[in-house]
């Protein structure tokens, strides 16, 4: 942030606000520990800060401090509207167009707050007065914890702010092994631990409470994998039924992406999930190395996000779109082998 974005946020936050902190839909550890942990910092500096989730979010999520009054838009749509109707200043964390919060979009597009952006992804919409993106950044997490520095407020990082803000750094860095994952990266954990943030139990509430089902589908995702070496690729088909049968609940494929990965030579990883009530297939795409998944995705599957991370969507079945992905990976052959 500029001394001048600092200047109007100070501004902003020097008299009590109604404050609503949204992530983007179907969030994910960074977006819930960045909007938490900035929701405990905001109230105890005397501002009225609600959570609005778009939609559900996984279970491995819903320890976190705070959590029981996060409000959720499917949900609780007429308690959310109003929430957002009368908030004077809106953050949106972890994204950077209203298009990534689905049904809640126009909510947003309607309000009259000031909005502030905290982000990391790339193309940032100009909807915000005050706009923090810094594509750079390991997480969302760690761009709160600079928003709190940067208003000199770091004294007033509690043990919940820390284990929320935390979670976030620790699950979007896969662990800390990601390349965005810098010294400062570091050096921000290590204040967090010192503020309070259990590393170990931390860990163990993301990581350590799969259940059989779970297991049991990762099984089968593993299973399905396909490994096109001439491309250093992999990827991973689950459809509907498969889910179903393995009593499919939100967050349970988190991760099985990433499995691709661990494959020696893979550079180039891509889950399918068929999704009958929306009528898509959702996917998610891996990198390692120099090989944008961001641009894959925005130019192929309506998606997009970070070079080494990215998501993205297709409206035609399974076979359609596995058919659609092999041609298109043709031309990328000489990218995937430098």
């Amino acid at each position: 942030m500029n001394s001048a974005d600092i200047t109007t946020v100070k501004s902003i936050l020097s008299q009590p606000q109604n404050i609503v902190i949204v992530p983007h839909r179907n969030p994910d550890g960074d977006a819930m520990g960045s909007c938490l942990g900035l929701s405990g910092f905001l109230k105890t500096k005397g501002h009225n800060v609600r959570v609005v989730s778009p939609n559900d979010y996984p279970k491995f999520l819903k320890w976190m401090p705070g959590n029981d009054e996060v409000i959720n838009f499917e949900r609780e749509n007429p308690k959310a509207k109003e929430a957002i109707e009368n908030a004077s200043v809106i953050f949106t964390l972890d994204f950077n167009d209203f298009s990534r919060v689905g049904q809640m979009a126009s909510a947003l597009q309607e309000a009259t707050a000031d909005f502030i952006m905290i982000d990391h992804h790339q193309q940032p919409s100009d909807y915000a007065k005050v706009t923090y993106s810094d594509v750079t950044m390991s997480s969302t997490c760690e761009m709160v914890y600079n928003f709190i520095d940067f208003l000199g407020e770091t004294n007033g990082i509690d043990a919940d702010i820390a284990t929320n803000l935390y979670t976030g750094i620790m699950t979007d860095t896969g662990s800390f092994k990601y390349r965005s994952t810098s010294s400062k990266t570091h050096r921000v954990v290590a204040d967090l631990i010192d503020k309070g943030a259990d590393n170990m139990a931390i860990h163990q509430e993301v990581f350590d409470t799969n259940s059989p089902s779970r297991l049991h589908l990762l099984g089968v995702a593993l299973s399905n994998m396909v490994i096109l070496p001439d491309y250093r690729t992999a990827y991973i088909t689950l459809t509907q039924d498969e889910l179903d049968q393995h009593d499919f609940k939100k967050g349970d494929t988190e991760g099985f992406v990433n499995y691709g990965l661990t494959l020696e030579g893979i550079v180039f990883a891509v889950i399918f999930i068929e999704n009958r009530e929306e009528g898509i297939i959702k996917i998610s795409f891996r990198s390692v190395g120099d090989f944008s998944v961001n641009e894959f995705a925005r130019e192929h599957f309506n998606g997009g996000g970070h070079n080494n991370a990215a998501g993205g969507r297709s409206e035609t079945n399974m076979e359609e779109t596995l058919s659609k992905f092999n041609t298109i990976l043709k031309s990328y052959k000489d990218q995937l082998n430098p």
